[in-house]
């Protein structure tokens, strides 16, 4: 299918340069020097992408760029100013323009960037025929919220998309950083997997052999060979999680793989190359870390090729209700309990309280929600949160004896929840695992610990 591709310029010399370059690379193009002009051809018939500068006879770039955003037209917009200007470009990347170039024009850096948004809307088409085969919804994959802070995430994460550098996501704990990695990897049309590793789950001399796997006999207990992640992620992308706890020794042969692309295995002496895509994650400064000595600075360098922050939740509460409805509609299929509505006081109780765990603790505090509900409604009663002393809520589900609350221990609170999620599991461990957010080792510990009863 050809490319259309409008250019609206009135530098005319300049117009008929570029159009003569696309023509040659198979692009139909048409030119025009006024706003007026181009948005009457925007209109009869929508363009692959629009070449648009910001000072035209009859007006604005910008204010053209805007009317398309109100009108709702279907368009890709790269500006082109002659000015220096950070607020404009961040103006119009608000209002929609996939990128800004800055005058006199390279052509090469031009021909990058179209081609690079022309990929971009070609994987977004995938996508969207991949999704449209699947009616189930999947909200684990995506990136939920419509606050300004969101919306620059989503536009890095497709600007990554695009790359094969490696990223580097920052953000506090439970916000979402491998939802946004596993966007990056779906988007990139990659043909390998998405492997992740916790590096900070796994103590240091097995980490080893996680990450590049082991000879057979390379240590006690290493009876066959083993492929390690980053062989396993060949032609994919190898999220390294809590990339900040890794410990120096690894630290060191992370960063001559990403120098050299190849590692040896535990154990081994054969080189063996890697081609999978880095992208890591931390809720630790890096910088920082490395100023205090845990952490080298040429690596953290290396990572940062793209950075992208997650805000934390309490700097997003817009987008709670959005949250909380997609998190509801996915715990009550996995749960197997129909979904529920919020009722004002507990969406007014949810934007009152400054969620220290991000949407990982909303997501929890959720599912404890539902497995109580007995209804078809969620009620401020059922949320077990203590929210802020300047709202007239007060917290959910006390013990009550006699005519008065009573103040129960935290074990005390845990083991009648743990208690709660095993009778409505009738005793499935692997379902009550999910449903608390832990291991089968760390159930088995508090069962015994609590002397629970297995239905």
């Amino acid at each position: 299918m050809t490319t259309r591709l409008l250019i609206i310029e009135d530098d005319d010399a300049l117009n008929q340069m570029l159009q003569l370059h696309f023509e040659e690379q198979g692009f139909q193009v048409e030119g025009t020097h006024h706003c007026a002009t181009g948005l009457d051809k925007i209109r009869a018939s929508a363009y692959d992408l629009l070449l648009l500068d910001q000072q035209l006879p009859d007006g604005q770039g910008i204010d053209l760029l805007r009317q398309i955003g109100e009108e709702s037209l279907d368009q890709s917009v790269i500006m082109m100013t002659g000015q220096h200007d950070l607020e404009l470009a961040i103006e119009a990347i608000k209002l929609g323009a996939v990128d800004f170039i800055h005058k006199p024009i390279k052509i090469s850096e031009l021909q990058h960037v179209v081609e690079r948004v022309l990929e971009n809307q070609r994987l977004s088409r995938e996508v969207k025929a991949l999704h449209a085969d699947d009616p189930e919804p999947k909200t684990h994959q995506e990136l939920i919220g419509r606050g300004e802070a969101m919306l620059q995430v989503s536009k890095e994460i497709a600007l990554s998309a695009g790359s094969n550098a490696t990223v580097l996501i920052t953000g506090e704990s439970g916000t979402g950083k491998e939802v946004v990695a596993r966007l990056i990897h779906t988007h990139s049309g990659v043909t390998g997997p998405f492997v992740a590793i916790n590096c900070a789950a796994i103590v240091d001399t097995l980490l080893e052999s996680e990450l590049f796997g082991h000879e057979k006999g390379a240590f006690t207990g290493a009876s066959e060979r083993k492929q390690g992640k980053f062989e396993l992620a060949q032609d994919g992308t190898l999220f390294l999680d809590e990339i900040g706890e890794l410990a120096p020794s690894l630290q060191a042969k992370l960063l001559r793989i990403l120098q050299e692309q190849t590692f040896e295995r535990v154990g081994g002496s054969q080189q063996l190359r890697t081609n999978a895509r880095i992208i890591a994650a931390t809720h630790r400064d890096l910088f920082a870390e490395a100023a205090a000595g845990r952490f080298r600075e040429d690596l953290a360098y290396r990572l940062k090729v793209i950075s992208i922050h997650l805000p934390p939740l309490r700097e997003r509460l817009e987008d709670i209700p959005l949250l909380a409805e997609a998190l509801i509609e996915r715990i009550a299929r996995k749960i197997h309990k129909p979904p529920v509505q919020l009722t004002d006081a507990s969406l007014a109780a949810l934007k009152s309280y400054d969620w220290p765990g991000n949407v990982r603790e909303l997501e929890n505090l959720l599912t404890q929600a539902l497995v109580h509900a007995r209804g078809n409604v969620l009620t401020p009663d059922l949320l077990l949160f203590k929210p802020p002393t300047n709202t007239p809520l007060q917290q959910a589900t006390p013990a009550t004896a006699g005519n008065g609350p009573v103040e129960r221990t935290l074990d005390q609170v845990e083991a009648a929840h743990i208690q709660r999620v095993l009778d409505h599991t009738g005793g499935h461990k692997g379902n009550s695992c999910e449903i608390l957010g832990i291991s089968r080792p760390a159930l088995d510990r508090k069962i015994k610990k609590y002397n629970l009863i297995l239905p």
